[in-house]
């Protein structure tokens, strides 16, 4: 080994860092080596001088009051306890004080210890020794704590990363960490309007502890002095790094071969090796009263206090302080939701009041009254082959209800929300934008995201990254399109299942409606294809659930499979297959409504048949009541079972957990251990589930919102509940999750502006072929400005040969002459049909364009921002270069 090698092994293993130090052994890096040991002497010697002062044993604390949690952010305001540095690869056990990173649990069963599993409990006890040992050569301090009763043992495994750790993997993992702190900067659109206008703003909350903006650039040890905090090791790296840092060891450590997938703790918790993984919350839930002012919260009763009050509805959302405490992708999440929320209020009142008007149309419109008053004036075809003739006076009720969703405001209102959906993904943008930069992730997925653990232990090369210059992990694209490919196959096979229940649903309904069109009973008879549509509807919602679930743990596998680099690309390609599939589940029955559903009837004597069975045709008030019934039933039945489930099974499992908890640890005391009460929450499910149920509400809202001018008025309502109990589900009854960063919200985006798209060529097609707007505004134009005979003029006759078979003449809806064949009035409608779609998403699309244009991606404010850090950085790199050049002389008579 060279010289400098020998001097890098020795500073790092002094440094108490472990043996993969060596592997830095370029000759430039020795000056920074050199700073950063006796920068560790240093420090290491002022630990030793403080142990006896400072250092609580544990067994103290647990016999106190139980308050203290295992939070970083404040561990100086909590007595400031430390850990003496451990030596790597030491086999004793060192006593972990306040603050704990991390926390591993697994239960023991002690009754069945002679169980027939006997083995499989063995290799997962080897298995856990390993890891927990191999994690002790990593460098963190291991503690192990046990709770037991007669039939279980709970052993809780404390981590706890030293100084040196924490530093080496900062700079692997490229966090990026303050230089210079700057005024909070926080603004809202709607407040700063307010203010503009001199209106008090009731959302606006005085939020303590409010977090401060920086000027940062990626952590380097051998820049240490030039970070802010730099001289406090307790508080330097905060609470959620720390944790970003501890799982990045738990995700990439083995415990047998990497090709056999044995390493990384998510695979041990599939495995049923350890029972939870998770990071502390900072200090115990309790309850603070709402108007008190306490000083010294901890972020969470901050949190609880000021956020996750269902009191706090009408208040903007603190989410700096959210993304303080959960990181990144969680306040992008909540910031989306929030500002989706906002947007909402304008639609939901202009969908009102085109609502409102349609209420008063109804009973001004003179074809609807036409039909009310018709009597026996129509008498209309049979339903099925089955059914008897009917007077189509006795569908006045559904006419009139038709009536409500179908008036000329519709034209506007989808018009309006073409636009705004525009608008809204464009400012979007520029919130996100705003954001990112504030919270240091503008170039997160480009430069900063590091490959996946699993992906890093199972990559078969390593192949140099264009953009950093250093070696990583690699797997060949063309395998991978391989794996992409064969993936596709199985979601179009899962596609076709969904349209295989939606054709049993078509099926269903006509069934449905001749069985009960048979009954003796006048209602049920008059009623049955609404009752048949109505219950179609129902069942096709339990089918969306049970298929949704099914879908989703086999994407996940699919998409684990595919080895995707970084984490960011794996969540984008399994959300991706998760979408289309759920788009295809839950829309296709709304769109099979909106634009084949009574379009291949046929006629009279020749009616049109699948399987044998008559295709159904629209009831008397149109399609576009049928499709605002099962948006209406799919879209809301959706939210309600959602968030049922949201409120009920959280609070059930809680209740479950807290009733075992009582069990096992009855008669330990009244207060229990920190990771104790957090190991009694839930586990974090994550935000795929929350994010994929507003995209498919976003879709309703949008591509249908001709058919039904409510949906923005539920989705609105839907969502003020959403966000106060998605944050109280965070706060209160989740353990808490790593804290994870996040440039965006993904491939969501994209997802949003391809249903953006969707929606202006949807609604155009639903105004020009399901509305009666067009027919109307062809009959004002060519035969009567006030709509009289309108009626008429949308019946057909049926032809003679079906009038003699039954000995009765009737009529039907469609523009057909008298034989069955189209009229020139069909076609005539059909051309300005395709020309108003045509005029109507050019229209849309020119103005969406325009506007993308005018509105900038990025605010200029930060813009300036950017320009003003990357100058600082740079600076203060060329400036250290100095002090390097001033060690070269020490560092060549120690070498």
């Amino acid at each position: 080994m060279s010289p400098v090698k020998q001097v890098c092994c020795r500073l790092y293993h002094s440094a108490g860092a472990g043996s993969r130090w060596c592997l830095l052994t370029t000759p430039s890096s020795v000056a920074t080596l050199a700073m950063m040991w006796c920068r560790s002497e240093m420090l290491r010697r002022r630990a030793r001088e403080e142990d006896d002062a400072v250092l609580i044993d544990m067994a103290s604390l647990e016999s106190g009051n139980g308050s203290s949690y295992g939070s970083t952010t404040h561990a100086s305001e909590a007595g400031k306890q430390q850990v003496a540095p451990s030596r790597v690869g030491s086999s004793a056990k060192p006593r972990i004080v306040i603050p704990a990173d991390f926390v591993l649990v697994w239960e023991e069963d002690l009754r069945n210890k002679e169980s027939p599993n006997h083995d499989k409990t063995d290799t997962h006890e080897f298995w856990r020794d390993t890891f927990l040992e191999s994690l002790r050569l990593a460098g963190l301090d291991v503690d192990q704590r046990d709770v037991q009763d007669e039939a279980t043992a709970v052993h809780y495994v404390l981590l706890r990363a030293p100084w040196a750790v924490l530093c080496y993997y900062a700079e692997d993992l490229r966090l990026k960490l303050p230089l210079q702190e700057l005024p909070n900067q926080a603004s809202n659109w709607s407040a700063t309007l307010l203010e503009w206008l001199g209106i008090p703003n009731i959302m606006l909350e005085h939020v303590p502890d409010t977090p401060p903006e920086y000027y940062s650039c990626q952590f380097r040890a051998s820049k240490l002095q030039w970070f802010l905090g730099s001289d406090n090791q307790d508080t330097f790296f905060t609470s959620t790094k720390r944790h970003q840092i501890l799982f990045e060891i738990l995700a990439k450590t083995r415990y047998g071969h990497k090709k056999k997938g044995l390493f990384g703790i998510d695979q041990l918790l599939a495995e049923g090796v350890f029972s939870a993984a998770f990071p502390l919350h900072d200090g115990p839930l309790s309850a603070v009263p709402e108007n008190s002012q306490v000083l010294g919260l901890t972020q969470r009763q901050v949190l609880l206090q000021h956020w996750a009050r269902w009191g706090k509805w009408n208040k903007y959302q603190p989410l700096d302080h959210v993304r303080q405490y959960f990181g990144e992708k969680v306040a992008l999440y909540f910031a989306w939701l929030g500002f989706y929320t906002g947007w909402l209020l304008p639609a939901a009142v202009v969908g009102t009041v085109v609502f409102l008007v349609g209420c008063f149309l109804v009973f001004s419109d003179i074809p609807t009254q036409e039909l009310c008053h018709s009597s026996d004036g129509f008498d209309m075809c049979p339903l099925c082959s089955d059914c008897s003739f009917w007077l189509l006076s006795s569908a006045c009720t559904l006419a009139q209800a038709g009536r409500l969703f179908d008036h000329g405001g519709t034209v506007f209102f989808s018009l309006f929300m073409a636009l705004w959906a525009v608008l809204l993904l464009e400012y979007w943008k520029r919130k996100n934008a705003t954001l990112a930069y504030r919270w240091d992730c503008s170039d997160y997925e480009d430069i900063e995201e590091r490959p996946r653990p699993q992906f890093a232990a199972m990559a078969p090369m390593t192949a140099l990254n264009p953009i950093t210059g250093e070696d990583e992990p690699y797997f060949p694209e063309k395998r991978r399109v391989h794996r992409i490919l064969a993936g596709s196959v199985v979601l179009m096979m899962m596609v076709a299942v969904v349209i295989m229940c939606l054709v049993s649903i078509i099926l269903y309904r006509a069934i449905m409606a001749v069985i009960v069109s048979k009954s003796d009973n006048a209602f049920l008879s008059a009623w049955a294809p609404r009752i048949a549509s109505l219950s179609g509807s129902v069942v096709n919602l339990v089918f969306i659930i049970i298929l949704s679930k099914v879908y989703v743990v086999l994407a996940q596998v699919l998409t684990r499979w595919e080895m995707h680099r970084t984490q960011t690309e794996f969540e984008d390609a399994f959300t991706f297959k998760v979408f289309i599939f759920q788009f295809v589940n839950f829309y296709a029955s709304p769109v099979y409504i909106a634009f084949f559903k009574g379009r291949f009837v046929g006629y009279p004597g020749n009616y049109h048949t699948l399987f044998g069975v008559r295709n159904e045709e629209c009831a008397a008030g149109g399609c576009l009541i049928e499709l605002a019934q099962e948006l209406l039933v799919i879209m809301v039945g959706k939210q309600v079972i959602n968030n049922v489930q949201e409120i009920l099974i959280p609070k059930l499992k809680g209740c479950w957990q807290k009733l075992y908890s009582r069990r096992r640890k009855a008669g330990k005391g009244a207060h229990p251990a920190p990771w104790e009460a957090d190991y009694d929450l839930l586990p974090c499910e994550g935000l795929f589930d929350e994010y994929l149920e507003m995209v498919l509400q976003f879709g309703f809202v949008t591509i249908f919102v001709a058919a039904c001018p409510l949906a923005p008025l539920f989705a609105l309502l839907n969502n003020w509940v959403e966000i106060r109990l998605d944050a109280r589900k965070f706060v209160c009854e989740y353990r808490r999750p790593v804290a994870e960063r996040a440039q965006d919200i993904g491939i969501w985006f994209h997802i949003l502006a391809g249903l953006t798209h969707l929606a202006v060529i949807s609604n155009a097609f639903l105004l020009a072929f399901s509305s009666d707007f067009l027919p109307r505004a062809y009959y004002r134009w060519t035969r009567a400005p006030d709509l009289r005979g309108f009626l008429n003029f949308t019946l057909a006759r049926a032809p003679p040969a079906f009038a003699t078979a039954h000995n009765r003449t009737c009529r039907y809806r469609a523009f057909r002459d008298d034989d069955g064949h189209y009229s020139q009035t069909y076609w005539t409608l059909l051309a300005i049909r395709l020309a108003f779609v045509i005029v109507f998403e050019h229209v849309v699309f020119s103005i969406g364009r325009l506007l993308d244009l005018l509105v900038p991606d990025i605010p200029e404010s930060v813009e300036i921002k950017v320009k003003r850090e990357y100058y600082l950085a740079k600076q203060a790199l060329a400036e250290n270069e100095v002090s390097i050049q001033a060690l070269s002389p020490m560092l060549s008579q120690v070498l």
